[in-house]
């Protein structure tokens, strides 16, 4: 399936790629473009669209959307895998939510790699997936 979310990815938009490939959709494609124009390409393309305004797999209240892939894809009985989306939504949003301490540092990593002069989003996202590799192992021993 081809998913679709604004370019210049951050936070949300790297998470969700990663939770989706890893756990939703192991064949998926992403497809990133402006923000104007995802809902018209996510419907000349057939893709889902996610992390934009109006969407289901978007932000609902203080939920971001690495949140909605959640609870839609049934994940929310890997213990570990809510904890990650708790230290998510705490780097993506003002992290009154959750008060996830791990947020703000996650945030810090997040914004680093957007200055390290990767050619695109596809790029972003294939050099920070360790990074919620590690994240979420973490997440396995903490909740054990």
């Amino acid at each position: 399936m081809i998913w679709i979310t604004r370019e210049h990815v951050k936070v949300d938009r790297v998470a969700c790629p990663w939770l989706i490939k890893r756990f939703v959709d192991p064949s998926a494609e992403f497809v990133f473009v402006a923000a104007d124009k995802v809902m018209a390409e996510a419907e000349r393309l057939g893709a889902i669209p996610y992390d934009v305004a109006g969407v289901e797999l978007g932000h609902h209240g203080k939920e971001c959307s690495f949140e909605a892939i959640v609870a839609k894809y049934n994940l929310a009985d890997d213990a570990a895998l809510v904890l990650l989306s708790r230290i998510v939504n705490g780097a993506d949003t003002d992290n009154t939510l959750h008060n996830q301490p791990e947020g703000p540092g996650l945030n810090a990593i997040a914004e680093g790699f957007r200055h390290l002069g990767f050619v695109d989003d596809h790029a972003i996202n294939a050099a920070e997936w360790i990074v919620y590799d590690a994240l979420y192992a973490y997440c396995r021993h903490k909740v054990q």
